[in-house]
């Protein structure tokens, strides 16, 4: 990966358009866009800053396609950076292993000790977690640069071509992200992507959102609700075991809004184990909106709520998942921005998807797409106050 610094000054190109927001050059979540400006495998990278009506804020840069801030507006009329991240390109690059607000492909999740089998093919995918393929692998769209194809005020597209045995997947896969921050206080992402050879695809987002705005402390006071009669298990290694399971009566049940620290810190019994495993929550929840093949995604799929900010996210998605991981690989050795060090459990991930091993589970929905096929998927991230 080649990287090298640009000193671009604001207003010169397309590609600072929404970069300079105050009148000290900084954001609103006061970030210097000029640490976001560089070359990375040839390609120019910056930060990009999407505002509505309401004054919200959105920041994205093209390295990964990642959100960076998103300022909500709390019960008090108060702005508040509510994603955790870095506030400059080059620890997006060298932090090992971040997923930081990433755009997560080619397959979001887990694929079981990384073999599929695609038009009879099978096909041996990278191993970079327990065995398993994570995340689309060692470099998945994380790790690489986005086209920017169209940047307005309030919306950002992006563009990517996953190759032919990148991370070994078959299939050319030409993929396109767009951001849209509405006037509503929503951020509308909308995933296209098309194929010239079948292959699998299943495209998600990897924001850690904490809703207090104060990341230098654990979320077990967020409240949550999850729109799903079940989950999906998982072994010791993360995998999914295959099995369905209610979570009616048990640490998984968000049928109604309550608490993560009544499911976090409730080890007895089966599902017990699955939270002493997951070290916390890093589970996939089967979406009631999702029936017969269909997602709606004008219905409530989840809604992450903070007692301290007021802010409330409500999130809608047409896919039949929704992993949700409560930041259990964090240490408190990974400074973010503002130099805040983020401790275990200071986030929650709603990662929108098809269930984690779809394609070696043949009854659960798949994430085939071929030829002359349309790939969509469509998530919402709705902010309100309570």
């Amino acid at each position: 990966m080649k990287i090298k610094n640009l000193l671009i000054a604001c207003g010169l190109g397309v590609a600072l358009f929404t970069a300079c927001s105050g009148d000290n050059g900084l954001t609103k979540s006061e970030l210097d866009p000029a640490k976001f400006d560089s070359i990375v495998d040839n390609k120019e990278v910056h930060l990009y800053t999407l505002t509505n009506a309401d004054g919200m804020e959105v920041c994205v840069t093209n390295y990964g396609a990642r959100i960076v801030s998103v300022m909500a507006k709390d019960k008090n009329g108060a702005f508040r950076d509510v994603v955790l991240g870095f506030d400059n390109l080059n620890q997006y690059i060298t932090v090992e292993g971040n997923n930081f607000g990433a755009a997560i492909g080619r397959y979001g999740n887990r694929i079981n000790k990384g073999k599929i089998t695609v038009a009879g093919k099978q096909y041996q995918l990278t191993q970079n977690n327990y065995g398993h393929c994570l995340h689309g692998g060692n470099n998945g769209y994380h790790a690489n640069v986005f086209d920017v194809k169209e940047v307005t005020e309030n919306k950002l597209v992006l563009t990517f071509r996953d190759e032919f045995g990148k991370e070994q997947f078959p299939g050319n896969l030409d993929v396109t992200i767009t951001y849209t921050l509405t006037d509503d206080n929503a951020l509308d992402i909308l995933y296209e992507a098309t194929t010239d050879e079948e292959t699998i695809c299943n495209l998600t987002n990897h924001s850690y959102f904490n809703l207090s705005g104060h990341p230098e402390a654990e979320n077990w006071n967020h409240e949550m609700f999850i729109n799903a009669d079940n989950y999906t298990p998982v072994d010791s290694t993360f995998m999914t075991t295959g099995e369905i399971r209610p979570v009616y009566g048990n640490q998984f049940d968000f049928t109604k809004a309550k608490a993560l620290s009544t499911c976090i810190a409730d080890t007895t019994g089966y599902n017990g184990l699955q939270i002493k495993w997951g070290m916390g929550i890093d589970h996939n929840f089967c979406l009631n909106t999702y029936k017969d093949g269909k997602g709606d995604d004008t219905k409530v799929a989840a809604t992450l709520y903070s007692p301290e900010s007021g802010i409330q996210m409500s999130v809608y998605t047409n896919e039949p998942g929704v992993q949700v991981y409560t930041g259990n690989f964090l240490d408190g050795t990974v400074a973010g921005k503002k130099g805040i060090k983020y401790p275990k459990q200071a986030s929650v991930c709603l990662e929108t998807q098809k269930y984690p091993d779809s394609p070696n589970k043949k009854d659960w929905p798949q994430p085939y797409l071929k030829p002359g096929e349309q790939y969509t998927s469509h998530t919402v991230y709705k902010f309100s106050t309570k």
